[in-house]
């Protein structure tokens, strides 16, 4: 194996490519202790001591240290890890890691997310979000499927209330000036019938 070249990738860092094929990325001072020098040979220690052994404890250092200033889905955390140019199978180590300790639980992100928000999102809007974050549809249907369909209901009701009061919604509006509004409330994620529920209802914004 040869050290075809060394690219700067930042200020401390470098990325190393052998025959050619990106490697992995090292320190500056991490090339000077294992004697990388661009053109000569890597020996097999030292390659199965940097890719088995450095950067696999790197890489779930890297992932605790982003999961104690705050909570990721695995999918996010993936791409954090990724940005360091970590390759697939360490990212993989990484992240069974922090998974058998429980620091990375899915299913704990997205309770807390719906618990969070459920009175301020429309439910498919929380949706939208957690598929966005990465987490996958059948975990957010279970959390979903722990909140009735009433209190889902009656939280939106809330929300388009509060929502058409910020709007100045009024039932003298002409109708473009309401079909504004109602496209505004679509794009949240409420449906059309709540929205009509709501728009034909003075006691839930007028409070």
């Amino acid at each position: 194996m040869i050290i075809s070249s060394i690219v700067e990738f930042d200020k401390k860092r470098n990325k190393i490519f052998i025959d050619g094929e990106f490697a992995f990325v090292l320190y500056k001072g991490e090339l000077r202790s294992f004697g990388i020098k661009e053109g000569e040979t890597i020996p097999e220690d030292t390659y199965l001591e940097i890719t088995k052994a450095l950067l696999p404890k790197r890489a779930t250092k890297r992932a605790m240290e982003l999961l104690t200033k705050k909570d990721y889905t695995e999918k996010k955390l993936r791409d954090k890890l990724a940005d360091g140019l970590y390759s697939d199978d360490i990212i993989d180590a990484a992240i069974d890691y922090v998974k058998s300790y429980n620091y990375l639980d899915d299913e704990r992100y997205a309770r807390d997310y719906v618990s969070y928000n459920i009175e301020y999102r429309s439910k498919n809007r929380i949706k939208q979000d957690l598929m966005t974050r990465g987490i996958p549809k059948d975990i957010i249907d279970s959390v979903l499927a722990e909140f009735t369909d009433e209190q889902c209901r009656d939280a939106e009701k809330e929300q388009i209330g509060r929502l058409l009061v910020k709007k100045h919604y009024d039932t003298s509006m002409d109708y473009k000036d309401k079909q504004k509004i109602i496209a505004f409330l679509l794009r949240k994620g409420y449906s059309m019938d709540a929205i009509r529920s709501a728009m034909n209802n003075e006691d839930i914004y007028f409070e």
